[in-house]
């Protein structure tokens, strides 16, 4: 199908635009954005700087993908975003390009839903079918794992690590990381209160997975267990063959020791790091 833009947008003539996207009035592309098939920007939306978008993402107005980072660092180069497919960025969205730091890269990946006025600051990364409910804060170099939620309202501290199913609650302050399928509340003292266990259920976790992974919640959080002495006794209970999830929770609790703060990103943050392949959305990440 044609691609069908408003002679009321302004798209540069170096912008590259697939097929049947739709460019609504008083939009602004710029020469260095890419958009891939079957898009929709409404009315009012910014693409600009070196920004490469997917298939089927839908962008309500006022949305500013693209822009420079709010960071006291960045000097100008062409740092980029980088999206994937089906995701949905509601009214008043924010997205920053990369800082001159790690690769230079902010990450959207694929179905994911960013309502309104929700921030993605620079050098994040949303993996895939990760929900911020409106007025979400990221900061920068936050890193959000599959089918995470982060509820309205909740400000995450730059480089923190919210793991697979994590859940925050809504105007939740989150200092540190959110492990796998945990859930955060708290805006004062925000705490790891419980297993996401809603969240468990919708994605067909069996029932004897889940039992482990609260069992593992129960000796971590609240008898304070070492995790070598956690792993072990799993490992004994289980045969040796432990599930993915109760693995993937254990090996995220290590990563976070390495860190600072309560925070595992903080091991990269003066570390470079190998620069990703510029398509989020064909890459299979590990959370």
């Amino acid at each position: 199908m044609a691609t069908t833009i408003s002679r009321l947008a302004e798209v540069d003539p170096k912008a590259e635009i697939a097929d049947d996207v739709f460019i609504g009035p008083f939009c602004l592309v710029g020469p260095d954005v890419k958009i891939g098939p079957n898009c929709r920007l409404d009315s009012h939306v910014a693409l600009v700087g070196h920004t490469t978008i997917g298939s089927g993402n839908r962008f309500f107005p006022n949305c500013v993908i693209g822009a420079e980072p709010q960071d006291y660092s960045y000097s100008g180069a062409p740092t980029s975003v980088d999206i994937g497919d089906n995701n949905v960025f509601r009214e008043g969205v924010t997205v920053h390009r990369g800082a001159e730091k790690e690769d230079g890269v902010t990450r959207i990946g694929n179905q994911n839903l960013l309502m309104a006025n929700s921030h993605v600051a620079h050098n994040c990364h949303l993996h895939d079918q990760v929900v911020l409910v409106n007025g979400v804060l990221l900061g920068g170099h936050v890193h959000v794992h599959d089918y995470a939620i982060i509820s309205g309202n909740a400000v995450v501290h730059h480089f923190a690590t919210l793991g697979t199913l994590a859940f925050v609650s809504g105007g939740c302050r989150v200092p540190n990381d959110v492990p796998p399928y945990m859930l955060a509340a708290g805006s004062d003292d925000p705490r790891i209160l419980a297993v996401n266990l809603v969240g468990m259920q919708r994605r067909g976790i069996a029932p004897s997975t889940i039992a482990s992974v609260r069992q593992a919640h129960k000796l971590i959080f609240r008898e304070h267990k070492k995790l070598d002495e956690v792993r072990d006794l799993f490992v004994n209970d289980l045969g040796g063959s432990l599930p993915i999830e109760l693995v993937r929770l254990l090996d995220f609790l290590e990563r976070q020791k390495d860190g600072k703060q309560g925070r595992q990103g903080e091991a990269r943050r003066f570390k470079p790091v190998e620069a990703e392949s510029n398509t989020t959305h064909k890459i299979r990440r590990a959370a």
